[in-house]
Formats: structure tokens, C-alpha cells, sequence
């Protein structure tokens, strides 16, 4: 298990700070919500591309992947009844493919909550139809580029498709591509009616990715959340993937949301030990 850091936790802190922050706090994962890369990534050239994946490196870290995919984007939607919507978030879902393998990355998770949505008399087969046939449409360049796409099953106070992990393997099954996996997230699995640890073993098979976070927005550990039985169900699963930390309330600072975070963490191993 190694210990990752999404990139929107450090805010407007320059790169370079952020970077030397994270790697002496002990993370050794960089994840990247493209958003907080450029306004446009369509038109984000190689030379920056370049220089950034550069710089995660030069600190010490491993680009790990993106997340966030369309947050802040306009005009596209996964269930969209519209197929020429789909059409084109398929292709702006092929283009953060190649900017995800362009940094070095490895994975791209699939949360997007506002932009999966069902729209107003799109039912859950409907909803399932369209994005199963948006996830294979980019399919081909996930293999070309060696990246894998991690669907996030989310709670339903954020979206109305995809809540539970059994929804998003069904998907998984349907889509029928060895680049495609689970992405499991602690909040979003409080939600749901099984425990944690029994979420991650049901889904051992097809779980390649992973955040840690607490119900109340904030880091691993700084809410009500065991952090310990979690990191243990993925111990007993043999999962070497990241464990990558995602907050979003940053009312505590950025100093105390990336230390307390990997603290909590690295205690929560010690106790599990």
C-alpha cells in the first residue's frame, strides 16, 4: 500500500510548494484533478505537459493518475439521451486518456457526480445503456495508452446513479473491458448498508483504485471513521494499489489536511500491526 495525495487539496499553492509538501509529509503519489491544470486541456500543449509530469518527478513522487474527469467542463454527460452529447464526452474522455498517459499516469477514476446524473425520465437500465456505451468508446485508447478507467460508485446525496458498489460492478460486467475497474471511495461506501470491509472483499476481483477520506469531508481520521478495519480489509484482499487521500472541505488548512491525513493513516497500519 503506498500513500497518495490529490492534487486540489494544496488550492492556489504554487506546484513546486505543494509538491515538496507532500513528498516530506511521506506521500509517494501525486493524483490530478485536470481542472486545477489549465482552463482548456484540449489546448494544454506537450511542453507543459512535459514540464509538469517533470516536476512531480523531480520531487520524488509518481503521478498516479486523474480524477475529477469532467468536473468544470461544460457540454458533456455520461447518460445524456442525446448521443451527440456522448459522442463528444466520449471524445473529450479519449483526450484525458492521453493527457493522463502523457503524465505518466496510470489510472482514471470516474466520479463526475453532476455530470452522470439522470436527467428527467432516464431510467437506471437507460442511464446504464448510455454509459456503458460511452466507457467502450474509449476503450481502444485506454489500451493504446495503457491507462485504466476506475468507475466511482458515489452516495445518493451527491448523484442518483451508481450509489453502491453492486450498481457500478454491474456496469463494470456490462462493459466487459479488462481496462475498466472499481474505484472505492470511504465516504461514498459509508453511505451504503454493508460495512466497509465487506464492500472491499466482494469487490477484491475488480477494485483498482482507492481514496481515503472520512463522511465528514475532511481526511482520513478526521471524522468518525475507523481508518484502521479499512486499511486491514485491504490488507487481507493483498490490494497494492494506492490509497489516495481526498478531501473536500479544506475549512481545516491545507498544512493540517495533508499531515493529520497521513498521520491517521500511518497509525491506523501501526494499530492494524
Amino acid at each position: 500500500m503506498e500513500f497518495a495525495i490529490c492534487n486540489e487539496t494544496f488550492g492556489d499553492w504554487p506546484l513546486e510548494k505543494s509538491l515538496a509538501f507532500a513528498a516530506e509529509a511521506g506521500y509517494r503519489g501525486w493524483e490530478v484533478a485536470p481542472f486545477m491544470l489549465t482552463e482548456n486541456i484540449l489546448t494544454w500543449s506537450s511542453g507543459k505537459r512535459n514540464d509538469y509530469a517533470s516536476a512531480v518527478r523531480e520531487a520524488g513522487l509518481e503521478l498516479v493518475g486523474l480524477h475529477w474527469l469532467l468536473a468544470k467542463t461544460t457540454g458533456y454527460h455520461l447518460t445524456s439521451p442525446d448521443r451527440q452529447v456522448r459522442v463528444a464526452t466520449a471524445a473529450y474522455l479519449r483526450s484525458l486518456v492521453q493527457l493522463c498517459a502523457d503524465l505518466g499516469g496510470k489510472v482514471m477514476v470516474f466520479g463526475s457526480p453532476m455530470q452522470r446524473n439522470l436527467g428527467e425520465g432516464v431510467s437506471q437500465e437507460q442511464g446504464s445503456e448510455f454509459a456503458a456505451e460511452t466507457f467502450a468508446a474509449i476503450g481502444e485508447t485506454l489500451r493504446a495508452c495503457g491507462v485504466k478507467l476506475a468507475i466511482e460508485p458515489l452516495g445518493p446525496q451527491e448523484t442518483n446513479f451508481l450509489n453502491t458498489a453492486e450498481e457500478a460492478r454491474r456496469l463494470i460486467e456490462r462493459i466487459g473491458s479488462e481496462m475498466v475497474g472499481l474505484h472505492l471511495d470511504m465516504k461514498a461506501m459509508s453511505s451504503e448498508a454493508k460495512p466497509i470491509p465487506e464492500l472491499i472483499a466482494e469487490n477484491r476481483d475488480l477494485l483498482i483504485h482507492f481514496h481515503a477520506n472520512d463522511p465528514n469531508r475532511q481526511g482520513p481520521g478526521m471524522g468518525t471513521l475507523p481508518v484502521a478495519p479499512v486499511l486491514d480489509a485491504l490488507e487481507r484482499i493483498a490490494y497494492r494499489g494506492w490509497v489516495s487521500v481526498e478531501v473536500f472541505d479544506y475549512s481545516p488548512g491545507i498544512e493540517s489536511l495533508v499531515l493529520e491525513s497521513i498521520r491517521n493513516l500511518r497509525e491506523a497500519l501501526a494499530r492494524r500491526d
